[in-house]
């Protein structure tokens, strides 16, 4: 208990943040929040989020573009992929969070850095939200039944229907992305285990004899050279974008830190698999000259064997990963903005939360900016989706800078003695952290080089600095008050206590 001298002065004091410890500040924006996630869940949204549209279309034009060589890149990128996951990781097990990286950011950075990650990986999702909405409608209308409908409906549609799952609560979210991922995770098993069996038997397939020999026969690894393997690094890393959902759905998953390091650890040997795996079959079951950019490799395969419907499954497939992807879009902004608002870098409404603990201010929000993509599809040409693209690709590089940088300032406080030790630690660090920050900043410089979009998008840096800078600078009475109202709140608790 406090004396009355000590009070006194507690009561007349300006509000500093610093009075406050951590435990008690993030304790204040993880209220209202159901821990509603199982071990099930978050196993399949780390698969999921390890899984997307980038393997099941873009395997085919990327094989285009660097041939067998996909495979090492896709190794590579998963290498560091996985030590941004063990960062996050060791992160998780500090402080289970909603906000995530965006309250580690706060936490270890101060709020001009939580502003910066909460609106970079913002941007990575609601640039991804405008082509997922898209993708829905264009993969919808491959049936025949939906061929005379209007693609901005099916697209309004589908936006409406994931925002309806959203607002409904976090366990309508988990489930729909367990039965998500299990579709992506059946589609990708189907294939490696018959790619396996024509590979080991020797059956021919489309009068190929499957073998390492179709890759030395036909140009080699690198049939094109480096330069164009380097180049498709950027691609590739955004395919593996998501794989941070986890460390979101963590502050609503009954006893996380149990659950976490096993969902983590396992995204390396998923990626492996799944990933290097499949190229790898790609390339010795045909030469890799014989899969297209306009055609899903697994598509390709399975058609050169002759099964029958193998477009409209696939077509399901990579309309599962495009609502998969929208869903998650959904649910982490909603979280990450709130965690912004929490800490004033964001507009109070989107803290608001509805009786089933779904922040539905930040929901709607992201549904707003997701439907202009709807009148997108008739007014801009084909390479600003290139664009949006590469802008969703920019904010995921930063949201991972900031995770690598979060994790090297909690690893030094827990040297200095400041903060408990976890057990479960990013190996290698902190020389793997530098390694994966100077990893990502290559991707930058490799993103400059791909013309015309990719470089357009590097333009457009200074832009983003500058909106930034101007929105911290208005920001930043926000964030006064809405830590004066975190202490008040703490204040008027300790007071009764006291009484």
């Amino acid at each position: 208990m406090k004396n009355a001298s000590e009070r006194t002065a507690s009561s007349t004091s300006a509000p500093n943040p610093h009075l406050l410890d951590p435990d008690t500040l993030f304790a204040a924006h993880e209220e209202g929040y159901v821990k509603a996630l199982k071990p099930r869940h978050v196993q399949m949204i780390a698969i999921g989020g390890a899984i997307g549209t980038g393997l099941f279309l873009g395997a085919g034009a990327r094989l285009q573009l660097a041939g067998p060589a996909l495979a090492l890149v896709y190794l590579a990128c998963g290498v560091f992929a996985f030590l941004i996951m063990r960062a996050l990781g060791e992160l998780v097990m500090h402080r289970p969070t909603s906000g995530s990286f965006v309250s580690y950011a706060r936490e270890f950075m101060g709020e001009r850095g939580s502003f910066v990650a909460g609106w970079m990986y913002y941007l990575n999702w609601a640039m991804t939200g405008i082509v997922d909405i898209t993708a829905v409608a264009i993969y919808m209308k491959y049936w025949a039944v939906f061929s005379d409908v209007p693609q901005w409906t099916l697209a309004l549609g589908a936006l409406v229907v994931v925002s309806i799952v959203n607002m409904i609560g976090v366990k309508v979210f988990g489930e729909l992305e367990f039965w998500f991922s299990l579709i992506k995770v059946g589609a990708i098993a189907a294939f490696l285990v018959v790619g396996t069996y024509f590979l080991a038997s020797g059956h021919a397939v489309a009068g190929h004899l499957p073998g390492f020999h179709l890759i030395s026969e036909n140009g080699g690894i690198l049939p094109h050279g480096v330069v164009p393997a380097l180049l498709i690094v950027q691609g590739v890393v955004f395919a593996y974008a998501s794989i941070e959902l986890v460390g979101v759905a963590a502050g609503e998953t009954a006893d996380a830190r149990k659950v976490m390091p096993k969902a983590i650890n396992s995204v390396m040997w998923r990626i492996a698999l799944f990933y290097v795996g499949s190229v790898v079959l790609f390339t010795t079951l045909l030469p890799w000259t014989a899969y297209s950019a306009s055609e899903s490799p697994f598509v390709t395969f399975f058609g050169k064997l002759g099964v029958p419907y193998m477009g409209t499954v696939m077509n399901i497939v990579v309309l599962t990963a495009a609502l998969s992807s929208l869903n998650s879009g959904l649910y982490s902004t909603g979280r990450t903005l709130r965690a912004m608002a929490m800490g004033g870098s964001a507009p109070k409404f989107v803290s608001r939360m509805n009786a089933s603990g779904v922040p539905y201010g930040g929901i709607l929000i992201t549904v707003a900016i997701d439907a202009i993509g709807v009148p997108l599809n008739y007014v801009v040409p084909t390479q600003a989706f290139e664009i949006v693209l590469n802008m969703a690709s920019l904010g995921i590089i930063a949201t991972w800078g900031f995770i690598e940088i979060c994790q090297m300032l909690f690893r030094r406080k827990v040297n200095r003695g400041e903060l408990r030790e976890v057990p479960f630690r990013m190996p290698g660090a902190p020389f793997t952290s530098w390694l994966t920050l100077a990893f990502l900043f290559s991707v930058l410089v490799l993103m400059a080089f791909d013309y015309p979009s990719g470089t357009y998008t590097i333009a457009t840096i200074p832009l983003v600095v500058l909106a930034l800078a101007v929105g911290g600078r208005l920001a930043k009475r926000r964030t006064d008050r809405a830590q004066a109202s975190v202490i008040a709140g703490h204040m008027m608790v300790d007071r009764a206590d006291n009484a």
